[in-house]
C-alpha cells in the first residue's frame, strides 16, 4: 500500500466559459493560522516559512505557490503546494514555539476557484456586496464576504483575475451561482478594468 495521499478537487476540476473563464483549480494546500499580529515574533514566523512580506490588513501576499492572505484581525490563510501542508504546519508549529498561535490544515475542507476574463468585476458585483471599482479593489487586494448565501474570501490577482475560497460543502453551489453570474449575454456594461 502507497503512503501518497491522492487529493480530489471537490468538483474534478470543472470549468465554465462566458463573459468570464472560471475554473476550479486543484487542490491547493491551506492552513488556517490565528495569533498576535502585533507580536514581531508571530509576523516574521509567518514570512520567514511563506517567503513573502506579513499581509497587511485586506491584503494577500504573494511567493510563487505560498501566500499569505489576511483574514482576520488575528487569522490568516497561508496557501501552498497540497503536499507541502503538513510539514508547512510543522514548520510554522516550530517557528511559532513559545507564542500564542493556532495552526491547523483546513485544505481538504475548501475549494478555490480562479475567474478571469475582462468581465470579471461586474461577476462578482452581481453575487457579492463589495464595492468592485478599480478605486476600491485594487491587485493584491483580499475580502471577505458573502457571495449569495454562502461565506467566500477572494483576492484580485491582478485587474482581470480573481482567486475565490470557499467551504467545500458548497463548492457545487458556488460553481453554479458563478456561472448563472456569468453568462454570456448577462453582461451590465457598469465596470471596465
Amino acid at each position: 500500500m502507497s503512503d501518497t495521499v491522492t487529493a480530489i478537487s471537490p468538483l474534478g476540476g470543472v470549468s465554465f466559459d462566458g463573459l468570464i473563464a472560471i475554473e476550479e483549480c486543484g487542490p491547493l494546500g491551506m492552513l488556517s493560522v490565528r495569533g498576535d499580529f502585533a507580536s514581531e515574533t508571530f509576523r516574521k514566523a509567518i514570512s520567514d516559512v511563506v517567503g513573502a512580506d506579513f499581509p497587511e490588513p485586506r491584503k494577500a501576499s504573494l511567493n510563487g505557490d505560498k501566500a499569505a492572505l489576511w483574514m482576520s484581525p488575528d487569522e490568516l490563510l497561508v496557501l501552498v503546494a497540497y503536499d507541502a501542508a503538513l510539514t508547512t504546519v510543522d514548520a510554522l508549529r516550530t517557528a511559532l514555539a513559545g507564542e500564542h498561535h493556532m495552526v491547523e490544515n483546513v485544505s481538504d475542507a475548501r475549494a478555490v476557484f480562479d475567474l478571469k476574463g475582462v468581465h470579471v468585476r461586474e461577476v462578482l458585483a452581481k453575487v457579492a456586496p463589495v464595492d468592485m471599482s478599480a478605486d476600491a479593489l485594487q491587485p493584491g487586494d483580499m475580502r471577505r464576504t458573502r457571495f449569495a448565501q454562502v461565506a467566500a474570501g477572494f483576492w484580485m490577482q491582478d485587474h482581470e483575475s480573481v482567486r475565490v475560497v470557499c467551504f467545500r460543502s458548497v463548492a457545487d453551489y458556488m460553481f453554479e451561482l458563478l456561472s448563472v453570474s456569468a453568462a454570456s449575454g448577462s453582461e451590465v456594461g457598469y465596470f471596465t478594468a
